[in-house]
């Protein structure tokens, strides 16, 4: 259901107590680090980490320099673990601000807080579904990678070297690694998500749209170079590919566009 039942947030903390919930507690680390401490092990966590405590689990949370948190009860989700699990390297943030905004909305009067809770709630959970599913965890500095990536390869102007010359790891070494985990280089990674954006575009807009308009917001800066690369991968050139993209046709035989 992934319903809010709570949203509480620890200021800088060291240590709290052995406790239990009858749901479950998903606690994200927004500063420092610690450990949470079961029965018979422990989990360590920093920043930018959430931990999943199933319902009814006694544990206590520690940390010898201090740590802050936001901690939710949600009711019910549908999480593929059996056992206290904790996610490390969630760097882009959208999981953190799910929090922080769950915890705003849990907290103020304003009339759309009834309203918005659920929402994140919904999001929070689903978010942590997809993390915790089978076969899709990927080594920390990969995620890292695919998430700075995913933020900037609309821009023409994105350097990618330069992303991977800021990680404290030889590019050589990076590259061995993504390629391991996802199959393809950081490079072939951010051609085919230019190249599947722009293949989307140019389904949405049918006959109607403007390639060079569409080459510069998908992270081109050249119109033949991305045509080129397009066909390759594509098999047509973009403005048959949009010409072939049909329209789909509804339960009255109306074509519309995907």
């Amino acid at each position: 259901m992934n319903d809010i039942i709570y949203v509480g947030k620890h200021t800088i903390t060291y240590n709290v107590t052995k406790h239990i919930h009858n749901n479950w507690e998903l606690i994200y680390c927004t500063s420092g680090k610690g450990e949470i401490i079961f029965h018979n092990r422990s989990l360590p966590y920093e920043e930018d980490s959430v931990a999943l405590i199933p319902p009814k689990e006694p544990h206590i949370n520690y940390g010898e320099e201090g740590f802050t948190n936001i901690h939710v009860i949600l009711d019910d989700p549908s999480f593929n673990v059996t056992e206290g699990t904790v996610i490390s390297g969630l760097t882009n943030g959208f999981l953190r601000d799910a929090f922080a905004a769950a915890f705003y909305y849990y907290s103020t009067t304003e009339p759309e807080s009834n309203a918005l809770l659920p929402i994140y709630g919904t999001l929070i959970g689903t978010l942590i579904e997809s993390m915790v599913t089978e076969g899709t965890e990927h080594n920390s500095v990969v995620t890292q990678i695919v998430d700075i990536i995913l933020k900037n390869y609309p821009d023409a102007n994105f350097d990618l070297n330069a992303c991977l010359e800021s990680f404290s790891f030889s590019t050589e070494y990076l590259k061995r690694v993504f390629k391991q985990e996802l199959g393809m280089t950081p490079r072939q990674y951010l051609m085919e998500r230019r190249l599947e954006n722009a293949a989307r575009s140019l389904a949405i807009g049918g006959e109607n749209h403007n390639i060079s308009q569409i080459t510069r917001q998908c992270g081109f800066s050249d119109p033949l170079y991305f045509s080129k690369l397009f066909k390759k991968r594509y098999g047509v050139s973009p403005k048959n590919y949009s010409q072939k993209q049909p329209l789909v046709a509804d339960s009255d035989s109306t074509k519309i566009y995907l």
